[in-house]
């Protein structure tokens, strides 16, 4: 399928009419666009720059492309949905501000790792088309997070030193906690999609940020290409090993942990604070509404490895990890399917 873009020249305006100019212009973008059915709600897909975008974050995701200039120090958490973001976040806020505040104070406490390091597309850009970032974050250096696929970043993100770090998780597991999840953000008397209906269009890549497998090979072969810009973790390396994998992370960021924080725990201290077992319990994370209109509580619900194998019939499982064969192969990029067995793992 063709991709569609906008360019800089379709979305400039004159100060003084510039918004009413560029709500015209996108809705005539959108009239040229593939379009398919949500799963969250009544609203579209909209097929943009190869990616299926949701329509409530078109207009934000196009503002984020045309107007955010990176900082060398910028830090950006990126992810396709259900991987291990809300996770990631709080990892990477802990290690970069550990010397902030006292263990006690950590504002993971009273906000949520959605709060502290903001969607470009979910939030930032969502009600304004040109926000001011230049002091948008309380710690620097700034933090920001994206679900869009790398060749639709920013041309500034990706020429600046700035640092991504990129978290997947293998499709499985990924696709259960996916659909769980939009089930749970249905619209009051919208009809449920079954699980069938969801894999079917999973396998086809028809939700939001899909095709999934674009997603991840996009940011795998560009961190492969270039591993000091972008650092690539699994979720299930993070839940086999999160000591090994937090300084890793931390030593990426240019955050390295010291031998004297290391000999007082300073490290487990930061893998228990963001665990999902704390992080669930935090009342700032069972109350309230994201930005975008999830409630905070949804976002937590197992962060299981190997829990896809409850909801899978073989021939689902026979035809994902075709479909993993397929785009994964030769690629170096593989799979850890269960907690179980290395051998699960596929491509």
């Amino acid at each position: 399928m063709d991709t569609t873009e906008i360019s800089k020249d379709n979305i400039v305006s004159t100060p003084k009419d510039e918004e009413e100019t560029w709500d015209e212009e996108l809705q005539e973008l959108v009239q040229t666009l593939p379009k398919e059915r949500n799963w969250i709600n009544a609203d579209h897909l909209y097929f943009y720059q190869g990616f299926w975008c949701p329509s409530g974050a078109l207009k934000a995701v196009i503002s984020f492309q045309k107007h955010f200039q990176a900082h060398d120090t910028d830090i950006i958490v990126i992810s396709f949905p259900k991987c291990g973001t809300t996770w990631l976040k709080a990892l990477t806020f802990s290690v970069v501000n550990r010397n902030q505040f006292a263990r006690e104070e950590n504002p993971l406490f009273r906000s949520g790792p959605h709060q502290l390091i903001r969607f470009f597309e979910y939030d930032l850009y969502l009600e304004n088309p040109s926000p001011d970032l230049e002091n948008s974050s309380l710690y620097p250096p700034r933090l920001f997070s994206t679900h869009v696929p790398y060749p639709s970043l920013p041309p500034s993100m990706k020429d600046s030193n700035s640092k991504i770090v990129y978290i997947c998780r293998n499709p499985m597991d990924m696709f259960i906690s996916l659909w769980f999840f939009t089930d749970k953000l249905r619209v009051e008397n919208s009809e449920p999609l079954s699980l069938d209906e969801a894999f079917e269009l999973f396998c086809h890549g028809t939700f939001g940020c899909g095709p999934f497998f674009d997603h991840v090979l996009g940011y795998w072969k560009a961190s492969q290409e270039n591993p000091n810009k972008i650092l690539f973790l699994q979720y299930e390396n993070l839940k086999e090993d999160i000591i090994s994998q937090l300084k890793k992370l931390a030593m990426f960021l240019g955050f390295p942990f010291s031998e004297e924080e290391e000999k007082h725990g300073v490290v487990e201290e930061i893998a228990e604070t963001c665990s999902f077992a704390n992080l669930k319990e935090l009342a700032v994370n069972k109350n309230g509404v994201h930005t975008f209109g999830f409630p905070h509580n949804t976002l937590f619900r197992k962060a299981e490895v190997g829990d896809w194998s409850n909801y899978f019939t073989p021939a689902m499982v026979e035809r994902l990890e075709k479909l993993i064969q397929e785009n994964f192969d030769k690629s170096g990029l593989t799979f850890k399917l269960s907690s179980q067995s290395p051998k699960d793992a596929c491509a």
